[in-house]
């Protein structure tokens, strides 16, 4: 069972990017109890990756407020970076770098102390040990995956972003990643964002998901708590249910009960 501590990790209030006419996250809000794990889903373009880019200091918002680990985002960013880390396997680690030289340069960007047995750790942890000295830009989709992950784990991370966590993975490393990342998570009571479009791993690892459609909170809730509001049977039916227009949100959800 997860152990959710009191302070949030992490407090959106009110986000807001725009580029030119358009609105790629729009008066976004929620806060992720440390210790927790919240997934963000949401169809293509509906504002995960540009959230989780701001979430880091890579966008900078054009309204609202982000707080991670009690800091200020806006200006005190510096002060939370060492201890959040990212993975996405769509954001490649520079070709030419064997994976230990990639791992190394990340863990003394980040001042991980004895970096050397850190990398030796992780490596074995997830599984990269065997192409350590391979060039990054040879390796399989799946091994990139697995070094993403090494890479977003080096600090060991008090605020964990995944984007995609378990793409190009065959089923039985995926499980075995999702075993890896729950067990993380509850040995150190780290804060993880998942991004996903796995419904079935969103449900394995997420206490509350929020819903995004078109850059705005469509629902929120636990993954059970979002079955049964919908009427459905597992999460993947769910997302259908929102990505085709015949879930009601919590925007009608709100309008009902003030009309009443």
């Amino acid at each position: 069972m997860t152990v959710v501590l009191a302070t949030p990790s992490i407090e959106v209030k009110h986000l807001r990017k725009v580029y030119g006419e358009i609105v790629a996250v729009d008066d976004l809000t929620f806060a992720v109890p440390r210790g927790a794990v919240l997934g963000l889903l949401g169809g293509n373009g509906a504002g995960k990756t540009t959230t989780i880019a701001m979430l880091l200091g890579l966008l900078e918002p054009t309204a609202g407020d982000i707080h991670v680990l009690g800091i200020d985002m806006k200006k005190r960013r510096y002060a939370a970076l060492p201890r959040m880390n990212f993975s996405s396997p769509y954001v490649d680690l520079p070709h030419r770098l064997t994976v230990r030289q990639n791992l190394l340069f990340y863990g003394r960007l980040y001042g991980v102390r004895n970096v050397g047995k850190r990398i030796d750790e992780i490596a074995e942890h997830m599984q990269v040990a065997p192409f350590l000295d391979r060039q990054a830009g040879k390796l399989s989709a799946g091994q990139k995956t697995r070094v993403a992950l090494a890479k977003a784990l080096i600090n060991k991370p008090d605020v964990l972003l995944l984007d995609e966590p378990t793409a190009s993975l065959d089923p039985d490393t995926a499980d075995w990643v999702r075993t890896y990342l729950k067990d993380y998570q509850h040995e150190t009571h780290a804060t993880i964002l998942l991004a996903s479009h796995n419904m079935g791993e969103v449900e394995r690892l997420c206490d509350d998901v929020v819903l995004l459609q078109a850059g705005r909170v469509f629902d929120r809730g636990s993954p059970r708590e979002l079955i049964e509001r919908f009427g459905r049977e597992d999460m993947e039916e769910v997302f259908l249910d929102m990505a085709r227009g015949r879930g009601r949100g919590l925007d009608a959800l709100n309008r009902k009960e003030t009309a009443s």
